[in-house]
């Protein structure tokens, strides 16, 4: 059982609290965790995709030629999260996984 248990002082009741995780983008033909965009783009590249610029200047997009998807994360880095790692997982199967750290 994953978690923390937690001491209430007020009630004197403990109560198991959740342990936040951290969750990396890994690439599985390196197993190299992602952990820059210069590092995701050159893989993605060398898969065929391309930077898409579509006038949002607050997203990196990627897109391919012989695909309808597109790949839309933030242009922090920082706030790349898990649904962004999902969604490249689920446009490029069998490349990259998502792992807890």
């Amino acid at each position: 059982m994953v978690g923390v248990w937690v001491f209430d002082s007020t009630t004197g009741v403990m109560r198991r609290g959740t342990c936040p995780r951290t969750r990396v983008l890994v690439h599985l033909p390196t197993d190299e965790v992602v952990t820059s965009y210069d590092k995701l783009e050159r893989i993605l590249r060398g898969l065929g995709w391309e930077r898409y610029y579509g006038g949002d200047p607050d997203l990196y997009q990627f897109h391919k030629h012989s695909s309808i998807d597109l790949i839309s994360l933030p242009r922090d880095f920082s706030k790349f999260g898990s649904v962004h790692m999902y969604d490249i997982v689920i446009k490029t199967p069998n490349v990259f996984h998502v792992r807890d750290m």
